[in-house]
């Protein structure tokens, strides 16, 4: 497997905005492999030189010139992450400067979140689910399955958790994940968990060889990362989804964006979640 190039998302908040765009953009070049960091809350020049010191190490370290993605506001900040070795993609500038000139005036442009007081309900919701989703990732307190908007069903590594996530920050759904094992995989029959859930699954698959790289990247040479362990996974998965009519999406090809939005409006989620 070829080295992975350094990636870092920088940000002066949470960096959530550049890690999204960051990695709808990278999606494009799948037959690359990316290194990805996050580098929040830069905002002084002191962490950005600090930052583009770690930049810099990256790089130096992987022989590959790194690719900064960032949202910096504060010019003088910006101004030093934009003097790293690496690529950057200034994603404020790209979009905002062409849309202050259509509009003939300038941005007011504030670091960190936008006010919420005018929509507090709607944004308590957002901090809900995503605890919401950290608390029922993989498996954790089935209990809590009656409150699930959605529940993804999948075999490890096929996306679950950054979906549930995503769908948590950008849509207010509140998203469990399941993962399907070995134990669910000795008798072909839909876990007993998910049999009162059956309206609120959707599964994720991903194909084989994209599966063997992931795992192998987390446990090389291992069984759970072989290329026959990883087919077997996929094709049990899907035949289960298929014998119980569980709508599903191939995550291969796609970004996290894209896979949520495909299962917000398969599943109707937004007109769910509007009437909240």
């Amino acid at each position: 497997m070829s080295t992975p190039r350094p990636v870092f998302f920088v940000s002066d908040s949470t960096g959530i905005t550049a890690e999204t765009v960051g990695h709808s953009l990278l999606s494009h070049f799948e037959d690359e492999a990316f290194d990805e960091t996050i580098l929040s809350f830069i905002d002084t020049e002191t962490k950005a030189s600090n930052a583009i010191d770690k930049i810099a190490r990256a790089g130096k370290k992987t022989g590959m010139r790194p690719i900064v993605i960032e949202t910096i506001i504060n010019p003088a900040v910006r101004t030093i992450i934009q003097q790293s070795e690496a690529h950057v993609v200034d994603i404020i500038s790209t979009f905002l400067n062409p849309l202050e000139e259509f509009l003939g005036r300038p941005a007011n442009i504030r670091i960190g979140r936008p006010e919420i007081s005018a929509d507090h309900g709607r944004y308590q919701r957002r901090i809900d689910a995503m605890q919401f989703a950290l608390e029922n990732d993989d498996g954790r307190r089935l209990e809590h399955y009656g409150q699930a908007d959605i529940i993804l069903v999948g075999i490890s590594r096929s996306g679950k958790t950054p979906t549930s996530i995503f769908l948590a920050l950008q849509a207010n759904v509140y998203a469990a994940n399941y993962p399907l094992t070995d134990d669910d995989f000795d008798r072909p029959v839909l876990p007993k968990a998910l049999e009162p859930y059956r309206e609120k699954l959707f599964g994720l698959t991903i194909e084989p060889k994209r599966l063997n790289q992931i795992r192998d990247g987390r446990k090389a040479n291992s069984g759970y990362a072989s290329l026959r362990k990883c087919e077997d996974e996929v094709r049990m998965a899907e035949a289960l989804f298929r014998k119980y009519g569980i709508p599903f999406i191939d995550t291969t090809r796609l970004s996290i964006e894209e896979i949520s939005t495909r299962i917000i409006v398969d599943k109707r989620l937004r007109e769910k979640i509007s009437t909240v």
